[in-house]
């Protein structure tokens, strides 16, 4: 808990262009909220401050004194009700939620093949969340995530990827120290009452379809007749409103619990659709499918993005949020900025909130830990 005279949960933002000011200024805000001594520091910084990274979290770490310290490079940061995206921005966030623990992962190769090393031991007792940070490019996160499903059953993974730019572009950070790849996060402490709330960005249409011929990225097969005939069928089936929205960027849901009697928003992980393989009649995905699996077509849209999210926290009592929302929300899709920071503030009566713009967001969908995409992954703390 807090100590006296202070609060729980503290967050701010500071979009000054020198990085040592703005560390400065957006720490020394929380400082101000929580007090020295937090139990957890997130820091998310953006793209250009990623060469002060190294002093930026040198300074976090001594303004703030946290037992815990993680944070990421991204290419817009969520700081209260506010979006800044594609500027100088840092936002941080504290709080004080018990004990809880660094964490730095990292890829190791052996002659069993590779393998992901440092996750604490403590992640397998009891019910725990850890809120990780990975660079995506040196990072197998959807094979971490996965294995954590299996290894770590009571585990919840809630987080995202570094955005700041391509290969060796990003910077992660855990306590003082900096680094160019691996993963980084927080394990908060067992028992303690946070909630995971993952918002979808795109909805269904069309109709579900069995996977019915594949090698691994192309979908060759829906429903025992070709891929790209199905989608034509789609396209010609939709009204003006659909097939503006199709023709925006397409994508497809892969059903996640297969014995559902049916289908809906939240059902299914987002992929995009990345090309046609006309010679086979298939199209490319963004992920390996299974023969089997159900997949159903998706388009992008703004207002049932809105709907989604609110409907998701209708619900909620919380008193801080961290938000790791797509890079390809924001702006981008809303049309104008703060969207989904602005909601998440509301729901906390106005609490602390900061977070990241991510390429690629993780969260918990019908219980089993997912890298998602396209969508606004929050979690809630309660307590």
């Amino acid at each position: 808990m807090a100590p006296a005279g202070t609060a729980t949960y503290g967050a701010a933002v500071s979009e000054h262009p020198d990085p040592a000011n703005a560390i400065a200024e957006a720490g020394g805000a929380v400082l101000d909220q929580v007090g020295p001594g937090a139990d957890v520091a997130l820091v998310f910084v953006t793209g250009p401050h990623v060469e002060a990274m190294e002093d930026v979290a040198l300074a976090a770490h001594a303004i703030l004194r946290p037992a815990a310290l993680a944070g990421a490079t991204a290419i817009s940061v969520i700081g209260g009700p506010t979006e800044v995206e594609d500027v100088a921005a840092i936002s941080v966030w504290a709080g004080h939620v018990g004990p809880a623990e660094a964490v730095r992962l990292e890829v190791v190769q052996s002659s069993d093949g590779t393998a992901v090393v440092g996750m604490p031991d403590e992640a397998a007792i009891g019910r725990r969340t850890l809120i990780l940070l990975a660079e995506p490019f040196s990072f197998p996160t959807e094979a971490f995530v996965q294995a954590s499903n299996a290894q770590y059953p009571d585990l919840t993974v809630v987080g995202g990827m570094a955005s700041a730019g391509g290969p060796g572009a990003n910077r992660l950070v855990v306590q003082g120290e900096t680094h160019h790849d691996g993963a980084v996060g927080i394990l908060l402490p067992e028992g303690f009452d946070a909630v995971p709330v993952v918002s979808q960005g795109c909805r269904p249409v069309g109709e579900p379809y069995i996977v019915t011929e594949a090698d691994g990225n192309v979908v060759s097969g829906l429903g025992s007749r070709p891929a790209l005939e199905r989608l034509q069928s789609l396209v010609d089936d939709a009204d003006e409103d659909d097939r503006s929205l199709i023709s925006q960027g397409l994508h497809v849901g892969l059903v996640v619990d297969e014995s559902a009697a049916e289908f809906d928003r939240g059902d299914f992980l987002i992929r995009g659709v990345l090309g046609a393989e006309p010679s086979r009649g298939g199209i490319r995905v963004g992920d390996q499918v299974p023969i089997g699996t159900t997949l159903q077509f998706h388009v992008r849209d703004a207002a049932s993005a809105d709907e989604d999210l609110r409907t998701m926290l209708a619900a909620a009592d919380a008193d801080s949020a961290l938000v790791f929302t797509c890079n390809e929300r924001g702006t981008r899709l809303f049309g104008e900025p703060d969207h989904d920071a602005a909601i998440v503030h509301e729901v906390v009566n106005r609490g602390p909130v900061a977070g990241m713009f991510c390429a690629g967001e993780l969260g918990p969908v019908r219980d089993q830990n997912q890298v998602n995409g396209f969508t606004a992954s929050v979690l809630l703390f309660c307590g």
